[in-house]
């Protein structure tokens, strides 16, 4: 994918003005690996946000200067993203580049969430990007050019248990990127969606968890054994896992380099692999299949269910 895109920005007409980058959630992860890439390239104008707890340690790594910011956000606070969209465009005249990476995900089955927690979720992963992509429109409109690029996830492709609310904030990511993919194309601008599956990082141990799915309260129930495999798989898989933040940061930087890149931009050889599985097994399959794949999934709640057997 990385050399497709590569290829990609050599045809198309490589952008010659200076554009200006605006990067949320900077603070870890593949944030803080583009914050890293871009910091170095004087070619960009770049305002990284992250939340206030994470903003001392960032400005000892990136000093500031006159094309490199540091900014306090919480993307789901409206005034927040207005006040830093606004002084954004104070400081370099408007954002040419929107890169939504900001995101949180709550490890916790349907039944454990609460609304709250619904809430949560669905205001970090897309309630607080789609405002940030409200906020930078007028301007790319005005000026007839401009990318926007939300970070999804393979999540967003296929949906997976013990992590349904996640799964749904990356889904309406999806969709809404999707028909903004329609809306933004006459008008000189691109979305694009950074689809990545597993990466190689510690980001396993920042998930949220409910009340009620907190590892010390879900030992026993109904959903024991959910939890007592998936928590593993998913760590093991995320170990194991050749992708990295820096590597999905330098494919980032290739879709904002080219010109007109597509919507859908799969990151990592097992996205990959799930964007195919989705498109050519038939549904009535699909589901089944990976049911059956997920570890122990067979003896899942059996001692807690009134299914009829037979």
């Amino acid at each position: 994918m990385l050399r497709w895109l590569k290829v990609l920005s050599r045809r198309g007409e490589i952008q010659t003005y200076k554009p200006v980058v605006l990067v949320t959630g900077a603070g870890s992860g593949i944030g803080l690996a583009l914050a890293e890439i871009l910091y170095s390239l004087p070619q960009y104008r770049v305002a990284c946000t992250a939340r206030e707890h994470s903003l001392a340690k960032l400005r000892e790594r990136f000093p500031e200067n006159e094309r490199f910011c540091l900014l306090p956000l919480d993307v789901t606070n409206e005034d927040e993203r207005e006040r830093v969209v606004t002084e954004v465009c104070h400081r370099w005249g408007g954002i040419n580049v929107l890169v939504n990476n900001a995101g949180i995900s709550y490890r916790s089955v349907v039944e454990h969430m609460t609304e709250a927690d619904e809430l949560k979720q669905m205001a970090t992963n897309y309630l607080g990007p789609i405002g940030l992509v409200r906020l930078v429109l007028p301007y790319m409109r005005e000026r007839g050019r401009g990318k926007i690029i939300n970070v999804s996830s393979v999540s967003g492709m296929l949906a997976m248990p013990t992590m349904a609310s996640y799964s749904a904030s990356k889904y309406a990511l999806e969709g809404a990127s999707e028909a903004l993919w329609y809306e933004a194309k006459p008008l000189g601008i691109s979305v694009s969606l950074v689809q990545p599956g597993f990466i190689h990082s510690e980001s396993f141990r920042r998930v949220y968890h409910t009340e009620k799915s907190r590892p010390e309260a879900c030992e026993t129930g109904p959903y024991c054994d959910y939890y007592r495999d998936m928590v593993p798989f998913i760590e093991r898989l995320m170990r194991i896992s050749r992708a990295t933040p820096e590597k999905v940061a330098r494919l980032i930087l290739c879709v904002l380099q080219t010109e007109n890149p597509p919507l859908w931009i799969p990151a990592t050889v097992d996205a990959i692999i799930f964007y195919y599985i989705r498109r050519m097994l038939p549904r009535r399959f699909l589901l089944p299949v990976l049911f059956y794949a997920l570890p122990g999934s067979r003896r899942w709640g059996k001692d807690y269910t009134h299914k009829r057997q037979g």
